[in-house]
This record gives structure tokens, C-alpha cells and sequence, in this order.
């Protein structure tokens, strides 16, 4: 970020929140006492719905994202601002709530990082926190992740108890799981702390391997198509497809199938085939192929087959549509239109599902008619006004 980035930036939290104490100064650095940090948003690739069926997926870092701006108070409050949100929170240390509570909306993220890293034992006193952000909430592309890796990194920066980035991906999904209470795997919160500019991150979510394979993509473009559908994990059947999968392997356990430590994507077509429950058994089949899917996906990036990479996000969506039963109507029209116009190597939702974002890999050449078909199409189906912008592989969770 250089100097205008960051006058533009602290001048639009002057004009927000004037009464903060901060230096804003035009020539603002870190060596004023305040730093500004930044996390990305992210895509996947393909490999959705697999993270907590402990296999392979395949996400990049993109920009936009959240930016982070600290500093210190001389008492014990917690002051968090944000330029998306008008309404501050301002609460003691020791009113910090224990759980989500529909009365915080989005600074649930932030307390609920707070309290897990005093559980931890990091020296946390008062001090404001200030979130700038231009990534979509509800959109698919993380924005829960973002804030939590991006305040964990900021703090324990900040109070002197730096960890790993897995480190800091692990402790978010943690508080994502116990404190917000969506039982997400591990994928959104590594990609976010972990992820390499011009790379997409082959993660294996079981065992927290993982490989940066450069995503080159010569004359084609990756498109990120915002839905403007708002979608919400924990309102949707996210906990419930959850719920599926886990029993897809109390059954398969049961068959000797699988043993204990094994997971859903251990299993085999073959033996998925032989659930009896017509609904647990598309579910299985889902994660099972989608597993191949992203095995065959990395080795396309390999070998820069990016025909071979679309035909997969295709087949991808395709089976999220007819047997994980995750997008509904407003990504299937961007999906499927996508699919069908020249130039689109292939094109899918990406994220949870339930509304948010579909991508879509276009030759560069073919965007302007591109999202003249698309956006017209869609709105003619949905009465919605799809967002279409290209993005490109970032680097993840930093200091600036």
C-alpha cells in the first residue's frame, strides 16, 4: 500500500469516526505507532463442500478484501469500526458475550477471535480496531474468514505472540466452529492466511499439506460473478449437508468400508453406490467425485490444460446442482449461461452455496460480450443485477 492508498484510506475513517484518537496525518507509516494489515477474500477453484470431508481443494486469494487498522487505548475496552457497518461496538473486556449474539451481526467475528485468543493466554488490553472493507458479505467469497484470520494475525502481532499462519487458519476455524457456530472445515481460513500471489493453493484439509501450483492462464481470465443473492451458513442447510456426510460415513464404517480415521473422500464410487438412502447416497457421490475432480484439476494446472481445467469446474457445478443440491436458481442461471457462451472454457458456483458467487473461465478477448449476454440473461430470469470483475491469485493475510 503507499502513501495515497493510505491517506484514502484514514481520511475515510476521519470522516466516519472523527473522535477517534489517531495520528492521520497524510504521511501516516507504521513508524506513527499504527500499522494497517490486510486480508483477502477467496475463490475456490473446484472442491466444494470437501474441506470437512478431510480431502483436497483448490482456492486462490483474491483482492478485494479487508484492510485492518490498529491501536492501543490506555483503558480496557474493545472499540471495533468498520466503513461498511455505521454502528460501532464498544464493550469491556469483561463483557465480551460467550457465543454469537444476533446483536453484534458482524463484529460476532472479531469478539468472538478476541475472547478465544485471552483463552489462549494473549495479554490483550483495550485498544480500537478499524475495518475497511470491499469484500461482498454474503457473497461466497469468505468475508468471515477474512475478518477472523485478519484480527487474530493483527493481535497477536500486535501483544508480541506471533504464531504460523496454519496456526492462525486453525484457531480461526476453531472460533468459527465454537463460538459462530458453523461447522466449517478447515479450506476458507488457510486459504486466507496462506495463499501465494499468481498460485492456487492445493490443500489437503485432513493433514494441512499443501502445494502453491502457479495458476497461469495465458489469454483466458478468471471472471467472479456476484450473484447478489446475500447467502448465510448459518441460516442454510450448510450444518445440514454436514450432518449428510457424516452419516454417509457412519454407513460405510458400518459396511467395513471405511475404518475409523478414514474419511468421505476415502471412499470409492463403487462403494457409494451401495448406500441404500437415495439422499445420503448423492451426497457421498458428490464429495467422492468432486474429490477426483480436484486431483485431476491440479494436475490440469500442472500441465497448463486449461481446457481440461473448465470442463472440470463445469462437471463440478453440475454435480452440486443434481447431488449436493447447493446452488438453486440464481447460480444455476449464472452457471449454465455461462457455460453456454463462446469463449467459456467452463464456469461453476464457488463458496458454500445457497446464493454468493459463481466463476467463470473467459478468454480475455471474449469478456465485453461475455458479460453483455450474461448480465442481461440473468436479470431477465432473476430480476437481479449480477457483478462481473476479473481477479487475479494474491497473496494471503499481511502486514502492509
Amino acid at each position: 500500500m503507499d502513501v495515497d492508498d493510505i491517506s484514502n484510506f484514514l481520511q475515510g475513517l476521519v470522516e466516519m469516526f472523527g473522535e477517534a484518537d489517531f495520528d492521520f496525518s497524510p504521511g501516516f507509516s507504521s513508524d506513527h505507532g499504527n500499522r494497517i494489515y490486510f486480508a483477502p477474500g477467496r475463490v475456490n477453484l473446484i472442491g466444494e463442500h470437501i474441506d470437512y470431508n478431510g480431502g483436497l481443494v483448490l482456492p486462490i486469494a483474491i483482492n478485494p478484501g479487508i484492510r485492518g487498522l490498529f491501536k492501543k487505548r490506555e483503558d480496557d475496552r474493545i472499540c471495533l469500526y468498520s466503513t461498511t457497518h455505521k454502528k460501532p461496538i464498544n464493550l469491556p473486556l469483561s463483557e465480551l458475550p460467550g457465543k454469537y449474539t444476533p446483536d453484534y451481526k458482524w463484529g460476532n467475528y472479531p469478539l468472538g477471535v478476541i475472547r478465544h485468543l485471552l483463552a489462549v493466554g494473549v495479554p490483550i488490553n483495550g485498544f480500537d480496531l478499524f475495518y475497511d472493507s470491499n469484500l461482498p458479505e454474503g457473497s461466497g467469497l469468505s468475508s468471515s474468514a477474512a475478518i477472523e484470520v485478519l484480527t487474530a494475525f493483527i493481535l497477536r502481532s500486535e501483544y508480541g505472540m506471533p504464531s504460523s499462519l496454519p496456526e492462525i487458519a486453525t484457531f480461526s476455524q476453531k472460533v468459527e466452529n465454537e463460538f459462530i457456530g458453523v461447522k466449517c472445515g478447515i479450506m476458507d481460513q488457510f486459504a486466507v492466511a496462506n495463499c501465494k500471489k499468481d498460485h492456487a493453493l492445493l490443500l489437503d484439509c485432513n493433514t494441512l499439506k499443501h502445494e502453491h501450483i502457479p495458476f497461469e492462464l495465458d489469454d483466458y481470465a478468471l471472471l467472479v460473478i456476484n450473484s447478489m443473492k446475500p447467502r448465510s451458513l448459518i441460516k442454510s442447510a450448510y450444518n445440514e449437508r454436514k450432518a449428510e456426510s457424516d452419516a454417509a460415513v457412519s454407513i460405510l464404517r458400518a459396511k467395513g468400508v471405511l475404518a475409523e480415521g478414514q474419511y468421505l473422500v476415502d471412499a470409492t464410487m463403487e462403494s457409494v453406490a451401495g448406500i441404500s438412502d437415495e439422499v445420503i447416497r448423492r451426497r457421498a457421490r458428490h464429495v467422492v467425485s468432486e474429490h477426483l475432480r480436484v486431483k485431476h484439476a491440479a494436475n490440469a494446472l500442472r500441465m497448463g490444460d486449461l481446457h481440461t481445467f473448465g470442463r472440470l469446474m463445469t462437471a463440478s457445478h453440475t454435480s452440486m446442482k443434481d447431488d449436493y443440491e447447493v446452488t438453486g436458481q440464481e447460480m444455476d442461471t449464472l452457471a449454465v449461461t455461462a457455460q453456454n457462451i463462446d469463449g467459456c472454457l467452463g464456469a461453476r458456483m464457488t463458496g458454500g452455496g445457497f446464493g454468493g458467487c459463481a466463476i467463470a473461465l473467459v478468454r480475455e478477448s471474449a469478456i465485453p460480450s461475455f458479460t453483455d449476454i450474461l448480465s442481461r440473461r440473468y436479470e431477465t430470469v432473476t430480476g437481479l443485477q449480477c457483478e462481473i470483475y476479473t481477479t487475479q491469485a494474491c497473496d494471503g493475510v499481511r502486514a502492509m
